[in-house]
């Protein structure tokens, strides 16, 4: 049937994306309904992200460049759901390469604050997956993560990203 494999594929990503934004399977299957006129198991949507769910998991597992010039640290408050919806930091590390190439080295959901102790483990994991030189850091002004930085990436100069360094000078 010409076409089917475009439309299941377009199904596909509508239950990522609904998923991700914390929708249960009985809701998803209600918007699919809703809006397309389909109706879907409650399977098929734990197929589907069961599948992505191993992606992401290789994904964020992939070994890494040994040379990592520079490394951009951030996050962002989020809600996520895990029972009930909380504000919670959603973690990313940017790295270029030496051909000034930029990569997301990874994303992660804190369990609480944004503190240095979990910056710390996230500079370690990505030190584990291959990243063994770092040669400038650039992160906000966050108390504590300089020295986090400094902990496991001793030669790394840390550099205060420009906007936060622009949001300072204007306080």
């Amino acid at each position: 049937m010409p076409g089917h494999a475009g439309r299941i594929e377009g199904f596909n990503e509508a239950i990522v994306s609904l998923c991700a934004k914390g929708l249960r399977t009985g809701e998803i299957r209600a918007h699919l309904g809703e809006i397309y006129g389909v109706e879907v198991s409650g399977d098929l949507i734990s197929r589907v992200t069961d599948r992505v769910s191993g992606e992401l998991a290789a994904w964020r597992n992939r070994p890494l460049d040994r040379l990592c010039p520079v490394l951009l640290t951030g996050a962002s408050y989020v809600k996520i759901r895990d029972g009930q919806v909380a504000n919670r930091p959603a973690c990313v590390a940017l790295g270029t390469g030496c051909a000034g190439e930029r990569g997301v080295l990874g994303l992660w959901a804190g369990t609480g604050g944004e503190g240095a102790r979990a910056w710390m483990a996230i500079l370690a994991g990505l030190r584990n997956r291959g990243v063994a030189d770092v040669c400038i850091v650039a992160c906000d002004g966050l108390t504590g993560l300089p020295g986090a930085i400094g902990e496991i990436r001793p030669a790394a100069t840390v550099q205060l990203c420009v906007v936060h360094l622009v949001r300072a000078s204007l306080r």
